[in-house]
């Protein structure tokens, strides 16, 4: 059987522990095992790929990975959870397809490959990273086994891909020897599911998946992914999330348009301000910004309100776009120019978002100086008020859906008599989990209406609390077969 060289995190142990019932490894090598937890998203979401502050929390259901390296000439994994759009939970790629004449194949050559076959789809999580490891590290691919568990649910808005990156990329990277910070870590995860699976998802998910500390907000400044101190949450208060059952993915249309939305709004504000802009290829270019450096987070919302709103375009078909400015600044996406975007609210959306995180974590940091166990009501119905606030803004980007919209409902309803102060939803939108704030004795509260949204909805609704550390804190670590 295989076992542990070190005592480990529970989750761990039980994935080592049941490898008995699996012939995938061989008894002759070590493995190398890591995890990496899912995230609720509090504050910030669809902000971050616009430079905001957000604010997440590492939940305590994680991704296991265990790698073994091989003298074979192919790359296997396999998964014991089998993706929708999977028929197999194994798949192998051989390392001459992978790396012909031991060149490793462009982003776009990987992306392509993993698209050409639904059956294979879901391995470019983690035959990416080896991947992306090559080319970014320089480092020759080799042959190796992937296994992988995950407790994180899929489409449920928790980061389900962001803990399979990140748990896999941490187990390879110390099979392979390469030593990687928390930061560089997640960066690299997210050119996995950026240039390889093809999801245009901003940085906070892995970033929490691989720094994130128990029970601890991570504050992430995402310009590009710079680490805040960490906001501790107060004595008094609590974060649970509630699934609306309705399936949340990255690579949908609705994320991916008001991304493309977004970008093109920073394209006409910095046009605006006077910005000189540079073509850099179809459809894209660079832009000199001394006013934002970037980033439409640091539009402040006076200014945006009284500068830039009025001439910023409701909306806009791709083709006058590009016909006008050229082209944006966003490097994952890409206009078409037969369909028509949505402009000024996924424009509007992250210059107040980021302004609401930054409130909620000063109000945060309040309470969390009073060390008082009840929190101040006042300030706790404040937090809830941003929430609320963020929550209407993603409907108001059409991000929303009937679901996520109800559970907010019936938490306002309850209100801070039961101890429930603010929702809204998380990530991406357009489905998934909502996040709550309430008082920290407030779980029958939270049942009662996740038991009241089932009941009126006919859907399930998954409870999700608690925390754990995420891949940097929670280590490497080694099982043997005796």
């Amino acid at each position: 059987m295989w076992h542990l060289t070190t005592s480990a995190a529970p989750d761990i142990a039980d994935f080592v522990a049941t490898l008995h019932d699996t012939s995938f490894f061989s008894p002759l090598r070590a493995l190398t095992v890591a995890r990496a937890p899912g995230r609720l998203d509090l504050m910030g979401g669809i902000a971050d790929y616009s430079g905001a502050l957000v604010l997440e929390l590492p939940l305590a259901m994680a991704a296991v990975a265990a790698v073994q390296l091989t003298d074979e000439p192919y790359i296997s994994v396999c998964t014991t959870q089998i993706s929708d759009e999977a028929d197999s939970s194994e798949v192998r790629l051989a390392l001459a397809d992978l790396a012909p004449d031991g060149v490793p194949l462009s982003y776009a050559a990987a992306r392509a490959l993993f698209a050409a076959d639904a059956h294979i789809h879901w391995a470019a999580y983690l035959i990416g990273v080896p991947l992306v490891l090559a080319l970014e590290k320089d480092i020759s691919l080799r042959g190796m086994q992937i296994l992988l568990a995950s407790a994180v649910p899929a489409g449920k808005g928790v980061s389900s891909s962001a803990a399979i990156e990140v748990a896999t990329m941490r187990a390879v990277a110390a099979a392979l020897g390469v030593e990687l910070d928390g930061r560089t870590l997640a960066i690299l995860c997210q050119k996995v599911e950026n240039l390889i699976v093809g999801a245009p998802c901003g940085i906070m998910d892995q970033m929490t998946s691989a720094c994130g500390e128990a029970n601890t907000l991570l504050a992430l400044g995402c310009q590009p992914a710079e680490l805040e101190p960490a906001v501790r949450i107060p004595a008094g208060l609590a974060v649970w999330g509630i699934d609306s059952g309705i399936r949340h993915a990255v690579t949908g249309a609705d994320y991916g348009s008001v991304r493309v939305g977004a970008f093109m709004g920073y394209r006409i504000v910095t046009h605006l301000a006077g910005a000189k802009a540079y073509p850099v290829g179809p459809g894209r270019v660079s832009v000199a910004d001394p006013f934002f450096r970037g980033y439409l987070a640091n539009v402040t919302p006076a200014r945006w309100l009284h500068q830039f709103r009025d001439q910023v375009p409701v909306s806009m078909r791709g083709g006058e776009f590009l016909a006008q400015y050229g082209g944006f600044t966003d490097s994952v996406t890409h206009i078409d120019s037969d369909r028509t975007y949505a402009i000024r609210m996924p424009t509007e959306h992250p210059i107040h978002e980021h302004h609401r995180v930054k409130l909620f974590r000063a109000l945060l940091q309040r309470l969390s100086e009073s060390e008082e166990q009840s929190p101040d009501p006042e300030i706790a119905e404040l937090l809830g008020e941003l929430m609320f606030q963020s929550h209407a803004s993603y409907s108001a980007c059409r991000l929303g859906s009937d679901g996520t919209d109800a559970l907010v409902s019936l938490v306002r309803r309850a209100g801070s008599d039961a101890g429930l102060y603010g929702a809204k939803i998380t990530g991406g939108g357009s489905g998934g989990t909502v996040a709550i704030l309430a008082r920290h004795d407030a779980e029958a509260a939270i049942h009662t209406v996740a038991r009241m949204y089932a009941q009126e909805s006919g859907r399930s609704a998954l409870v999700i609390g608690g925390s754990s550390p995420g891949a940097m804190a929670s280590g490497v670590y080694e099982a043997v077969w005796r």
